[in-house]
């Protein structure tokens, strides 16, 4: 099967099993874990903050990180198909006790004026508009990017209503890399910043939440509260340090090969936008087929793509484990399997 239904399909490299295996440990919980304490310097440095903590999931950092920022019955404004409303099981409700307001978006992201119009002037009976929260890449429009410029207008508007900002960036690294900047550019105009080890990077698991200093004291106590603290963590970290070295600039040659399925499945006839594609993602509209008729298809032919939240979309997202001969080879069993009718 040349899996191509998320970058979270990736294996450790033989390098990554080696740091892996070759790991310095201790107990993380007490902070005595040389590898982890490695990993997190390393990361807050790279996101543009003061310290950053390792926890096993993006997931569980975005969860910390509105808990951090909200108390019962405030308000989070984000686009209304980002991760955390449509992929984290009602967390924000669940964890936080918070309620969610989300916007239409254009390639998954909102602007500054649609914020302004959202937020709520303080009054006794609304809930307090109080965490603006973006996803960069956005998964869900297919690994679209935040422009810089836009991500400023919105910081400068959460300073001005002291709103807290949050960036989800799983796939920053991806965006960093696509706009040719430094991902301390990006992350620095935030107030936390989640980065997953495990998708692009390639690693088996794991994730970061970063801040400053203070916000992330509060935010140590809350990963023992959600139950992401560990002991010789190390063994899994290693492989996030291994990353950091060998799999930053590579994530241009999954966007390049993003590109060329997207170019050749265009020229094939089927319903694709190369124009659309910034980073790892491809979509792709199978109507009138099923999605679930398009990927059972498409098995049979060895490639496995995945749903999308739109009606008739599919998704193929490359990844460290894709080479140049599997998109070929994806070039010509892919319209096998759906040329005929999708085009029809």
């Amino acid at each position: 099967m040349i899996d191509l239904r998320s970058d979270t399909a990736t294996k450790p490299t033989p390098g990554m099993r080696a740091a892996i295996a070759a790991a310095a440990v201790g107990d993380e919980q007490r902070r005595e874990d040389p590898t982890v304490n490695e990993l997190e310097e390393r990361a807050a440095r790279l996101l543009g903050q003061d310290e950053a903590i390792f926890l096993p999931t993006a997931t569980m950092a975005n969860q910390i990180a509105i808990r951090l920022h909200t108390e019962l019955g405030d308000e989070l404004i984000a686009e209304e198909n980002c991760h955390v409303f449509i992929s984290e099981l009602g967390g924000p409700a669940v964890h936080s006790g918070v309620v969610t307001r989300g916007l239409p978006g254009a390639a998954g992201r909102y602007s500054a004026e649609q914020v302004r119009a959202a937020y709520r002037v303080p009054a006794i009976h609304s809930p307090r508009t109080r965490l603006l929260w973006i996803e960069n890449t956005h998964n869900a429009s297919g690994g679209r990017i935040w422009p810089l410029e836009e991500i400023g207008e919105l910081h400068a508007l959460a300073l001005e209503l002291d709103l807290r900002f949050h960036l989800d960036g799983a796939r920053l690294l991806n965006a960093a890399v696509a706009l040719g900047v430094d991902a301390a550019e990006i992350g620095s105009r935030f107030d936390t910043v989640t980065l997953c080890l495990s998708k692009g990077l390639g690693c088996p698991l794991g994730a970061v939440l970063a801040g400053d200093s203070e916000v992330m004291g509060n935010a140590r106590r809350l990963k023992h509260l959600f139950g992401g603290a560990m002991r010789q963590a190390g063994i899994v970290a290693a492989a996030g340090v291994y990353a950091l070295d060998n799999n930053i600039d590579r994530l241009a040659d999954d966007h390049a090969r993003a590109k060329r399925l997207a170019r050749g499945l265009a020229e094939a006839g089927l319903a694709v936008d190369p124009d659309r594609v910034e980073t790892n993602f491809v979509q792709i509209d199978v109507a009138p087929l099923s999605k679930e008729e398009a990927m059972a298809r498409l098995a049979e032919q060895g490639v496995g793509l995945s749903a999308t939240v739109h009606p008739s979309v599919l998704r193929a997202v490359t990844h460290l484990d894709i080479s140049d001969e599997e998109i070929d080879v994806a070039l010509d069993a892919i319209p096998r399997a759906l040329g005929a009718r999708v085009s029809a």
